[in-house]
């Protein structure tokens, strides 16, 4: 056994060369010394290296089993979702996360939207956010409501990535949809990278199919655009992306990925 090494940020240009080409928000956020872990099968000279960042694990270059196996208990929650390059080790990646994890995995099918910046049109966004019922109110997400994400699971990816909320203030950028103060749906900043976000969304479920992730949606990349930050968007199902399109963004293309059951 070799081993793997754990890079710090200030080494972290090393494996850069290696995630050339990748169009995701979250390596970004890595390589800039921004959020997430990495580690490569060399200290000097790797030639094949991961990113876990939240729920994320990306893999690239030559293919390793020990970045497949090793350290990922104490980097994940109940799941990991592993995702394999889109180059020609993509399939040998694959069937290495295969082989280690066995029934504890799960390939799935995940989309990938196009970053298109200055393609969004603020009236047609301010329309959708407008269309909210009076009932409800559309605000930032201040101390109280991220309060509320920390007490709720399905919204705690909204904050999760954050230490607490002088760190989410400083850094993320949310709104949600409340109700006699009571937060019921939301879109936040999952993780950051310099210039932009990845977004979060999600609607408790007792008030799904009114539109509020929408409502949601369009707010948040209205704020994105008076801060000049990209509102990037990856999808885990077709719903996402309908969604998406309606707010103005354009289909890439689909991908696989794991889901790593621990």
């Amino acid at each position: 056994m070799m081993g793997i090494y754990k890079l710090p940020f200030s080494e972290i240009d090393r494996i850069a060369s290696l995630f050339a080409g990748w169009e995701e928000s979250l390596i970004w956020s890595c390589l800039q010394g921004c959020m997430g872990d990495a580690w490569a099968d060399s200290e000097k000279n790797p030639q094949s290296a991961r990113i876990i960042l939240a729920d994320f694990c990306y893999f690239v270059g030559k293919v390793n089993r020990e970045l497949v196996t090793e350290e990922i208990k104490t980097q994940s929650r109940n799941y990991l979702i592993m995702v394999p390059p889109l180059d020609e080790t993509g399939d040998a990646w694959a069937q290495e996360i295969e082989r280690a994890y066995g029934e504890r995995c799960r390939r799935v099918e995940r989309y990938a939207i196009k970053k298109e910046p200055g393609i969004f049109e603020r009236e047609k966004l301010q329309k959708i956010v407008d269309s909210l019922d009076s009932e409800y109110e559309v605000k930032l997400i201040d101390e109280n409501l991220f309060a509320q994400t920390r007490e709720q699971e399905w919204a705690r990816d909204f904050t999760s990535q954050y230490r607490d909320y002088e760190e989410y203030n400083k850094r993320g950028l949310g709104v949600a949809i409340t109700r006699q103060g009571e937060l019921v749906a939301g879109a936040s900043s999952y993780t950051v990278y310099r210039g932009g976000i990845e977004i979060e969304i999600g609607t408790r479920e007792d008030y799904r199919r009114k539109g509020f992730a929408s409502v949601c949606g369009a707010k948040l990349i209205l704020e994105c655009m008076e801060r000049n930050l990209y509102p990037s968007w990856d999808a885990q199902n077709k719903w996402s992306v309908s969604l998406a399109e309606k707010l103005g963004y354009h289909f890439e293309r689909a991908y696989p990925a794991y889901e790593i059951y621990l």
